[in-house]
């Protein structure tokens, strides 16, 4: 014999109710919180690293330029050289339709401002990329420290 209760407890219990959803729902908002404010409680930290990563991603332009251009760009072209294809010699010979950067124009760091571009570089380098951190200024500790690709 077929028992129709056996049936519609089985059917109900397949699902969720709807106090199982909200204590998920509520679970899930206080992680979200904790997450959230210690991302809040750390955005000097995240710039720094941000910059860090595009110094990173420059410094493989650069790289990359000098591979295909025999040369790195000019201390007057700069880093604007990874864009647009420089006007002042020396001009590349073979420089790519869209330049050495997804984007065509050149990032500035974290802080809003542009990186400085030493060719060579202070220490003896063939170049340096360098984004003051916070302060805008050389030299400083934590985020106010000078952010380099000789680093």
């Amino acid at each position: 014999m077929h028992d129709k209760r056996k049936d519609k407890t089985t059917a109900t219990r397949n699902g969720f109710t709807l106090i199982e959803i909200l204590v998920v729902l509520i679970i899930i908002t206080i992680l979200a919180g904790f997450v959230g404010l210690n991302v809040l409680r750390k955005p000097g930290e995240a710039r720094v690293t941000s910059a860090r990563m595009q110094v990173k991603t420059l410094q493989a332009a650069l790289k990359l330029y000098h591979t295909e251009q025999g040369r790195f760009p000019a201390q007057a072209q700069g880093l604007e050289a990874l864009v647009r294809k420089p006007t002042t010699p020396p001009i590349p010979p073979h420089y790519p339709e869209g330049g050495y950067l997804d984007s065509r124009n050149l990032p500035k760091d974290p802080w809003g401002n542009e990186f400085i571009y030493l060719i060579p570089g202070r220490n003896g380098e063939l170049f340096e990329i360098i984004s003051y951190g916070a302060d805008s200024e050389p030299e400083g500790d934590g985020e106010d420290a000078d952010i380099s690709s000789a680093d």
